[in-house]
């Protein structure tokens, strides 16, 4: 199995427009990011992470040619307004797009893609929701999928558990009921804004923390604003094993 990165910055993406800061400036291509994103592969299953502006060009600079199914972690815009860009799968297929997300959400999709629910129109997306829960796991092609609860300032939204792998994105606390679900990954992928203290995210100090107490073998962090510094001055000071994340990185498990 494997996961890749299509994107690992905030939703204003990485350089933000208009910044002239260090990062924003930056010719290292891992202080380029886009809106958070991952791809899980196994076999000749691919099963998309959230769905945000810059789908397009992540499907594109990934090379992806098909995706069985979408997990939506939440409802905000940088993590489903994408979705009309499915339609070159649907095409392609003949069959609609099946995507994955909490009630709540899957109610805020069909608000905001209401043209893509009513009479069918050629050349629409075509989007088939599935609602799921935080406690019931579930199958995508030959992938078997953990939802883990996390709390997004007040907002409770998911992450997913897949064998010894753990995405999570957009967290600010998670419980100790959801945390035995984390327990024992091998691998943990989880967000860190930057180093001052937010309402709805862990902080690079909280999210040290978290990645001690859940003690993967590997840790690497997303969702990361352009104030948390370059790259290669934040990376040489992280503990051993813990990584900032960058746009294209390939995690095997």
């Amino acid at each position: 199995m494997k996961l890749t990165l299509l994107g690992t910055g905030t939703s204003q993406g990485v350089p933000v427009i208009g910044c002239d800061c260090p990062v924003c400036t930056s010719a290292d291509p891992r202080d380029n990011r886009l809106r958070s994103a991952a791809l899980l592969s196994a076999g000749d299953t691919n099963i998309l992470i959230d769905a945000g502006p810059d789908l397009r060009q992540q499907m594109l600079r990934a090379g992806v040619r098909h995706i069985d199914g979408i997990l939506l972690t939440h409802e905000h815009n940088d993590h489903v307004i994408g979705l009309d860009d499915i339609r070159p799968f649907n095409f392609s297929t003949g069959r609609p797009m099946t995507v994955y997300a909490l009630p709540r959400v899957a109610e805020q999709v069909r608000l905001r893609f209401e043209y893509v629910f009513g009479h069918p129109v050629p050349g629409l997306p075509r989007i088939e929701l599935v609602t799921i829960d935080k406690d019931t796991p579930l199958n995508i092609g030959t992938v078997r999928i953990q939802p883990v609860e996390v709390m997004h300032g007040r907002l409770p939204i998911l992450g997913f558990r897949c064998g010894d792998l753990t995405y999570l994105t957009d967290v600010k606390s998670v419980s100790d009921m959801e945390k035995e679900k984390i327990k024992d990954s091998k691998i943990l992928v989880t967000s860190a804004l930057h180093h001052k203290e937010h309402h709805g995210h862990m902080n690079l100090r909280e999210a040290l923390l978290f990645v001690a107490e859940m003690a993967p073998e590997r840790a690497w962090f997303t969702h990361i604003s352009h104030h948390m510094g370059l790259a290669q001055e934040i990376g040489p000071g992280l503990p051993p094993g813990v990584a900032l994340g960058f746009d294209g990185l390939e995690i095997g498990f």
